[in-house]
């Protein structure tokens, strides 16, 4: 049985500020981890959909990153105000927000499931 409808993982992971890849965890990923908990909580929604802090999600240069699952979906360049309208459209009513989602093919399935061809 499952315990969550939905989990949000927010990348926290720091590297070195000149890292050529970047780090979530240098930018807002942390208040956006709280935003999420905040109105989930505000919501009543929060012992059936949890938002966590993730360790590297390897998608460093996309950050900060937020991954939602169930179905695996891959939001970039996450800004605190994109919070609510990713809460609303695909926390609330299964509608990912298709501006933020990450669209480099290493990150996408196609419906099968299956893995995309290699980028």
């Amino acid at each position: 049985m499952k315990r969550f409808d939905k989990h949000i993982l927010i990348c926290e992971n720091v590297r070195e500020e000149d890292h050529p890849r970047g780090s979530c965890g240098r930018q807002n990923s942390p208040e956006i981890r709280e935003l999420f908990q905040k109105r989930l909580k505000e919501l009543g929604l929060s012992s059936i959909m949890r938002a966590n802090k993730s360790g590297c999600l390897d998608a460093c240069e996309f950050g900060p990153v937020v991954l939602v699952y169930p179905g695996q979906y891959w939001y970039g360049f996450v800004k605190p105000e994109d919070v609510e309208e990713i809460i609303q459209s695909h926390i609330l009513n299964d509608k990912p927000v298709e501006r933020l989602l990450i669209k480099d093919k290493r990150f996408n399935r196609d419906n099968n499931g299956t893995k995309p061809e290699s980028a």
